[in-house]
């Protein structure tokens, strides 16, 4: 779009159905270079991506053409179907439905980025569910906890 000019940072956090142990580190690398592959396909700009075994997250500027859901709905088919083509996991692998989606300010990227691209250390004290509801009530998001995620117990 010409003459048009924007700055939209988004933090996208999604996880794996059931939330399951299913990203393994042996092809986890690659995986990620896979979403970021779909995403600079789509004309966006990936500035950080990582993770453990059963959640992502994604640090994206967006342009104002395309929504986050649409980028969302096509990173979750994509690289689900990349997984199973690869006979990644036994059975079928599934994201789960919804993702988080927090926006930004520019000033804000490089704690973002390392937050990202240390999620593993991050994990070591914090589990998904708390950094995930800890990003709602920062963001001031009103949600209802049993609606989020289906845990496993």
């Amino acid at each position: 779009m010409a003459n048009t000019f924007s700055q939209i940072y988004i933090q996208i956090v999604f996880s794996v159905k059931g939330r399951q142990n299913l990203i393994q580190k042996a092809w986890k690398d690659e995986l990620h270079k896979y979403i970021c592959g779909t995403i600079s396909a789509k004309e966006q700009k990936v500035y950080a991506i990582g993770g453990v075994a059963d959640h992502i997250h994604i640090l994206v500027s967006i342009k104002p053409n395309i929504s986050i859901s649409d980028l969302v709905r096509d990173i979750k088919a994509n690289s689900s179907r990349w997984i199973n083509e690869k006979n990644l996991v036994r059975g079928k692998f599934q994201w789960q439905e919804g993702f988080g989606a927090f926006s930004y300010s520019f000033s804000a990227l490089e704690n973002v980025i390392n937050y990202i691209l240390n999620q593993e250390k991050h994990h070591e004290i914090q589990t998904f569910k708390k950094e995930y509801l800890d990003l709602l009530d920062k963001f001031n998001i009103e949600h209802d906890e049993k609606y989020l995620f289906d845990w496993i117990l």
